[in-house]
C-alpha cells in the first residue's frame, strides 16, 4: 500500500466528525427556496445567466402551462437536424463547419471553411519535445486528468498566457481545439504503452484530414478506418459540442472566465467538471451497463427477460446496484433528446458494418421497454426517453474506441462550446448586454454550402 494513499485509522475518524458537521437540514432548500443544482425538481432550468450560442427547447407554453414537446437543440438558431443534414446531404465533414458556427454565429461561405480549416491543421502542432516531456512521463490511468494536465502545461508554452482580450483567447481556444484529439489520445497511447505493455505509436496529424479523420488516424496502430466510420464519429463530435450555458462544464466556463483568469485555467477547470459520471462519463455507465445485461439476461430478443433486467436495475438488485436505468431520461428533454434520434439511424448503419446487429436490436427494445417499466415502478414528474449517451458508447465501442477515451471524446467536441461561452463572457463580462436567443422565433433555414 502507497503510503501517501493510505486512509488510515485517523482519517476515518476525522471523517465521521468533518461529515456530522457537514449536514443542512434538506427542508431548509425547500424554505429558501434554493436549487440543488441548475435545474429545480421539475427539471426547469434555474436562470444564471444568458448565452446567444446554444438553446434547448423541450416544452411549449400552451395557456400558461408547460407542455412536453419533441426536444429541439439549436446552434446558434439553427435547428442541429437540419445542420446534421445539410453536410449529411453533401457528404461533408462537420465538425469544422458547425465549429465556425458555434464561434463566430454564423455559417461559413465554402473560402471561409477552407481557410478556418487551414488554420486548424496548422495549429496542429504540439511544442518541442511535449510529448516527451510532459505527456509520457507519468501517465495517469484517467485520460481526463491527463488532458486536464497537459492543458495547463500548455499555459508555461505561451508567452501570452494571462492576456485575457479577445483577439488572444480566440488564438488559444483554436489551438486548444485543434490540439484536444492529439493530447487524449497520446495520453492514452501511454498509458497502454507504460502500464498495459501495448505497441507505442504515436502518430502525426495529417493536415489534409479532417478532425474526426485525424482522431482515427492517430489512434489506430495501421490509421486505417472506414468512411463510415470518420463520419459517425464526426457526427457524435458535432452533436457534443453544445448544449447551452446550463449544463455543469459550461455553467464552470462562464463562472471561471468571469473572475478574469486565463483560458487554460478556464478550460482546464471544464475539464474537470465534465469528468464527473453524472455529466461527460455517462456513456461509459451505459456501455457496463450493456455489457452486465448481455451477461445476464440468456435471450436478447425475449422482452420479458430483458423486461425483468430493467426492473431488477431499477430495484437495485443488478448491475452497479445504483437503481438507474442509465441512458434513460434527461435533466430537460422528455419526449425526446434529438442528439439520440440523430445518433440512432447512423448507429444501425454501422452496426450492420460491423456485424452487430443483434447488439443494436437489444439497444432499441430497451429504449422501447424502459420508458413504460420506469412509469410503473417509479413516480416520475416528466416523460422519459433514451438520451445521447444511451447510444454514443455503442457507437464509441463499435468504432474499437478504447473506454477511457470515451469521455475525452466527449470533451474534444465540447471544448468548442466552451470556447464559445469563453469568449461571450469576456466580450460581455462587466457591459450591458443583449437578450439571450430564445430559440422560437428565430429559427433559421440551413443553406448549403455552395450558396453561401
Amino acid at each position: 500500500m502507497n503510503v501517501y494513499s493510505e486512509i488510515t485509522p485517523e482519517i476515518l475518524s476525522l471523517t465521521k466528525l468533518a461529515e456530522s458537521t457537514s449536514k443542512i437540514d434538506p427542508a431548509l432548500y425547500t424554505k429558501y427556496d434554493v436549487k440543488r443544482g441548475l435545474r429545480d425538481i421539475n427539471g426547469k432550468g434555474v436562470l444564471a445567466g444568458l448565452t446567444d450560442i446554444g438553446n434547448v427547447h423541450a416544452y411549449d407554453m400552451v395557456d400558461g402551462k408547460q407542455v412536453p414537446c419533441e426536444g429541439k437543440l439549436y446552434y446558434r438558431g439553427y435547428n442541429i437536424e437540419d445542420l446534421v443534414n445539410g453536410f449529411i446531404r453533401d457528404q461533408r465533414f462537420g465538425f469544422e463547419e458547425v465549429t465556425y458556427l458555434l464561434l463566430f454565429g454564423k455559417l461559413p461561405s465554402k473560402e471561409d471553411l477552407k481557410e478556418f480549416s487551414d488554420m486548424l491543421a496548422a495549429y496542429r502542432s504540439l511544442p518541442t519535445s511535449f510529448v516527451r516531456d510532459i505527456i509520457l512521463k507519468a501517465p495517469s490511468q484517467d485520460m481526463m486528468n491527463t488532458l486536464a494536465r497537459s492543458v495547463l502545461t500548455l499555459y508555461t508554452y505561451d508567452d501570452r498566457a494571462d492576456d485575457i482580450s479577445l483577439p488572444n483567447v480566440l488564438r488559444q481556444c483554436l489551438q486548444l481545439i485543434a490540439l484536444f484529439p492529439m493530447l487524449s489520445v497520446y495520453g492514452y497511447q501511454a498509458y497502454s504503452h507504460y502500464h498495459d505493455g501495448k505497441s507505442l505509436y504515436i502518430h502525426m496529424p495529417d493536415p489534409s484530414l479532417s478532425t474526426a479523420e485525424n482522431l482515427l488516424h492517430i489512434l489506430r496502430p495501421d490509421s486505417k478506418y472506414t468512411n463510415l466510420e470518420a463520419r459517425i464519429l464526426d457526427i457524435a463530435l458535432v452533436l457534443h459540442m453544445e448544449h447551452g450555458g446550463g449544463n455543469n462544464s459550461t455553467f464552470t466556463t462562464h463562472v471561471v472566465s468571469s473572475s478574469g483568469t486565463d483560458t487554460y485555467s478556464t478550460i482546464a477547470s471544464s475539464l474537470g467538471s465534465l469528468k464527473g459520471p453524472k455529466h461527460g462519463g455517462a456513456n461509459i455507465k451505459v456501455v457496463r451497463m450493456f455489457e452486465d445485461m448481455k451477461k445476464t439476461v440468456k435471450d436478447w430478443n425475449n422482452e420479458k427477460e430483458v423486461g425483468d433486467y430493467l426492473r431488477a436495475l431499477l430495484n437495485k438488485d443488478a448491475f452497479d446496484h445504483a437503481g438507474l436505468i442509465y441512458g434513460m431520461g434527461h435533466a430537460v428533454y422528455s419526449l425526446s433528446d434529438p442528439r439520440a434520434n440523430i445518433f440512432k439511424g447512423f448507429v444501425e448503419k454501422l452496426s450492420k458494418e460491423k456485424g452487430r446487429e443483434e447488439e443494436f436490436q437489444l439497444y432499441s427494445m430497451v429504449e422501447r421497454l424502459a420508458p413504460q417499466i420506469i412509469a410503473e415502478e417509479r413516480k416520475i414528474y416528466k416523460g422519459v426517453s433514451a438520451n445521447v449517451d444511451f447510444y454514443s458508447g455503442f457507437v464509441y465501442s463499435m468504432l474499437d474506441l478504447p473506454t477511457q477515451l470515451f469521455t475525452p471524446i466527449f470533451a474534444i467536441a465540447r471544448v468548442v462550446g466552451w470556447s464559445a461561452h469563453r469568449l461571450e463572457e469576456l466580450a460581455n463580462n462587466g457591459k450591458i448586454i443583449r437578450p439571450a436567443y430564445k430559440g422560437i422565433s428565430e429559427i433559421k433555414d440551413y443553406v448549403p454550402i455552395e450558396k453561401r
